[in-house]
C-alpha cells in the first residue's frame, strides 16, 4: 500500500518558534464561515524539535493528510487541547467574540501554562496572564499555528459528521456546515434546526 504522503512535493518553510527560548502556543479556529455548527479552536504547544514534512496550513492538506497528521500532533506535542462555542452562543455573542473565546477555552485546558500565544489572523482578545501574536496567515507561517489549524479543522469535521448523520438532509458530511448551494437548498425546504447560526443570513 502506497503512503498517502508519496506524492505530496509542497516544501514546507515553517518556523519553529517565534521567539527562542520560551514557551509558545499556536492557536486557530475553524468553521468561521459557516451556517451551521459549533466554531472550534486548537492550542498547542510542540517540543522545540518537532518537525514533519507535511505539517502545513489545514486548508492546504487533503482531508486524508489532516486525518494522518492528527494523531501525530496529539501524541508528540508538549500540550493540546480544543476549545468549542456553541451555536447558541456565537449568536449571542457574535462569530469574532465566539471564535476568541473558543481559543481561550482552548488554551485553559493546555496542561503546561505557555509563555506567548500566537494566534492565526489580525485580532485577538487578551487572555490573561499570557502576551499574544496576532501574525496574519500564520498558520502558514509557524508549525504550532499550522498543527492548531489541523486539529481545529479535524476536530470540527469529526462533529460535523455526527450531526451529518442525525440530520442527512443538509449534507452536512460534504459541507461541513459551510454555505453551499445544497445547503442553503436544505435549509429553504426543511428550515433551520438548533445547529443552525440564527443571526446569520441562511438564504440569500
Amino acid at each position: 500500500m502506497q503512503n498517502r504522503f508519496t506524492f505530496f512535493t509542497f516544501e514546507t518553510m515553517l518556523k519553529k518558534y517565534h521567539t527562542k527560548g520560551i514557551i509558545e502556543a499556536g492557536c486557530d479556529e475553524a468553521g468561521r464561515g459557516c451556517l451551521a455548527g459549533p466554531v472550534y479552536a486548537a492550542a498547542v504547544i510542540l517540543p522545540p524539535d518537532f518537525e514533519h514534512e507535511l505539517l502545513n496550513d489545514s486548508k492546504q492538506l487533503t482531508e486524508n493528510q489532516r486525518k494522518d497528521l492528527r494523531p501525530i500532533i496529539e501524541s508528540q506535542a508538549l500540550a493540546w487541547a480544543v476549545g468549542i462555542v456553541s451555536p447558541k452562543e456565537i449568536d449571542d455573542i457574535n462569530i469574532l467574540n465566539a471564535s476568541f473565546l473558543a481559543m481561550h477555552r482552548a488554551i485553559d485546558q493546555l496542561t503546561t501554562r505557555p509563555e506567548s500565544l500566537l494566534i492565526d489572523g489580525n485580532r485577538f482578545s487578551p487572555y490573561f496572564g499570557i502576551p499574544h501574536q496576532c501574525i496574519i496567515k500564520g498558520d502558514g507561517k509557524y508549525l504550532s499555528i499550522a498543527a492548531a489549524s489541523v486539529l481545529a479543522k479535524t476536530h470540527r469535521d469529526e462533529y460535523m459528521q455526527g450531526i451529518h448523520e442525525e440530520l442527512p438532509i443538509y449534507h452536512w458530511d460534504s459541507n461541513k456546515g459551510y454555505p453551499t448551494k445544497a445547503h442553503r437548498a436544505a435549509i429553504k425546504e426543511h428550515g433551520a434546526t438548533d445547529y443552525h447560526r440564527k443571526t446569520f443570513r441562511l438564504l440569500k
